[in-house]
């Protein structure tokens, strides 16, 4: 399997925009990345509709996306299925029909391209996370093989820290952190001390 190389994102730089069609609010509708400017953006990339670990995935996002909304952030779903084929899956599958966020097409891969995810053999993309800041920064990333579904437990603490660290300024995450948690300030002190 080889994916194409032409990833332009990279980790505390802008994301790459991008402007498509979205299945939304039974509606298709032309979005743009900076649409989204001022929250944090979760974009999630799948495989394919109709298929068997995405539903699984997809349904656990539908049903953690008003904490993510209540983080502040905003979920867009992508795939390189058209938008009237994410309203055909929609419409068909009762885990597909709980999504209340943007389904993004992306048929020609483009968007795939740019995020390092799209599979040059298959015409479709691996799993991959891209958490954005509400600056258009991207500040985490994960990509992985189509057989390994993701944690949706895990992006929600991720976000969390992404937040806390953003919100305050010079102190850090460390393992396994949870809102509550002590963090840590970097600094000669704790050289060698942890």
């Amino acid at each position: 399997m080889e994916s194409i190389g032409e990833k332009k994102c990279v980790i505390g730089h802008l994301a790459p925009e991008f402007t498509t069609e979205a299945f939304h609010e039974n509606d298709v509708k032309k979005i743009s990345l900076k649409d989204y400017r001022g929250k944090w953006v979760v974009l999630f990339f799948y495989p394919a509709d109709f298929t068997f670990i995405c539903p699984t995935e997809l349904s656990e996002l539908a049903d953690n996306y008003s904490k993510l909304q209540g983080l502040g952030a905003e979920v867009l779903s992508v795939s390189t299925d058209t938008a009237f084929v994410h309203k055909a899956w929609h419409d068909n599958s009762e885990s597909i029909k709980k999504i209340t966020f943007p389904m993004v097409a992306d048929p020609t891969g483009n968007i795939c391209r740019s995020y390092g995810t799209y599979i040059l053999e298959e015409g479709l993309s691996l799993r991959g996370t891209f958490l954005i800041d509400p600056e258009g920064v991207l500040k985490a990333y994960e990509i992985h093989d189509n057989s390994i579904g993701r944690n949706i437990n895990e992006l929600i603490r991720k976000l969390e820290a992404a937040k806390f660290t953003m919100e305050n300024g010079g102190e850090v995450c460390p393992v396994n952190w949870k809102p509550g948690a002590e963090t840590l300030k970097p600094g000669l002190d704790l050289v060698g001390k942890i």
